[in-house]
């Protein structure tokens, strides 16, 4: 098969599609022909080096993707070959086939696309136990949601829009303040502004001193989304796109009364049952038309190398594919 590898760490000319052996179906897991993959910034993270990765070269990044059945472990139940399936936790997936543990299997239901459910199923999830579980947005809640042109954004905007919350975001530039604000967002600041002001100013026109909740993906803002939340108000924090964020002084939580949680997506989707609830939610949404989703941007494996460079540009605002 062909595989997208690389043999050191470093920039994106390390990539290169190469030609490996087919993976070994072993006890509980499927085969899958890859029909999309998603890109995420974990790969670059794993592409230089930064986080760790298990086995020698060539190693073959990618933990996300869709595709079909094409043969199933003798112990295997509940799949056949055919079956369209997702995945958001299966290494080695920049791959024409890919080896997936059968309780890691999503099954897509008709009118899922590979293409959509490789753009939703990571992200997707994260949002959603991030608006169901860290914090449980109600109607009427104040939702402010950084990076919100951002995949994991967008749908939070939409989520928490459903539940009839209402939603501030902040971006970067101004073509992201026009994407968050085509999602749904009822305002968006730009973080080069005094968006701490701009956010305490839009809650009062709502009668309120803070919004309910910030949902801080960039991490050094923390200090900041704490100072834009109410009194009794919560910060969770789920990301570190912007660096390492400063200490949390628990005098401050306990003055103030304001709540600071973690969130992590695989501490949420620990069983099939679980992922499949979640996943099962968000294929709900997206066939009722509740949640949308922008087109993705797509790159053919092959020019695996281009798309890190894209991603790592910053100016992407949605999913990016590799297709096989």
């Amino acid at each position: 098969m062909k595989a997208l590898v690389f043999h050191t760490f470093g920039g994106p000319e390390v990539l290169a599609l190469q030609e490996i052996p087919d993976p070994e179906l072993k006890a509980g897991t499927v085969k899958v022909r890859t029909g999309a993959i998603g890109l995420n910034y974990a790969d670059i993270y794993r592409r230089r080096g930064n986080y760790h990765l298990v086995g020698q070269p060539p190693y073959i990044l990618g933990y996300e993707g869709a595709g079909e059945i094409v043969e199933v472990a003798s112990d295997v139940t509940g799949f056949g070959v055919g079956d369209r399936i997702g995945f958001a936790d299966v290494p080695h997936a920049n791959a024409e086939f890919v080896v997936v543990p059968a309780d890691r299997a999503i099954k897509l239901p008709d009118g899922i696309s590979y293409e959509a459910a490789a753009s939703v199923l990571l992200q997707g999830l994260t949002a959603h136990y991030l608006v169901n579980d860290s914090y449980k947005v109600q109607a009427g809640d104040m939702v402010l949601v950084h990076a919100a042109a951002g995949g994991v954004g967008q749908l939070m905007i939409q989520l928490c829009k459903a539940k009839g919350a209402r939603v501030v975001g902040l971006t970067s530039s101004p073509a992201k303040r026009e994407a968050a604000l085509a999602t749904g967002a009822d305002e968006v600041f730009l973080y080069g502004d005094d968006w701490v002001s701009s956010v305490l100013a839009w809650s009062q026109q709502q009668q309120a001193e803070g919004v309910d909740v910030a949902y801080d993906s960039v991490g050094s803002t923390l200090m900041d989304s704490f100072k834009a939340v109410r009194m009794r108000g919560t910060v969770v924090f789920f990301g570190m796109a912007g660096g390492d964020p400063q200490p949390v002084d628990p005098r401050m939580l306990m003055d103030t009364s304001k709540t600071l949680t973690g969130g992590d997506l695989w501490n949420h989707v620990t069983t099939a049952e679980e992922r499949n609830r979640r996943a099962g939610s968000l294929f709900a949404d997206m066939l009722e038309g509740k949640l949308q989703l922008v087109e993705p941007k797509t790159f053919p494996l092959a020019d695996g190398a281009e798309a890190h460079r894209y991603l790592e540009s910053r100016a992407s605002t949605g999913k990016i594919l590799l297709i096989p």
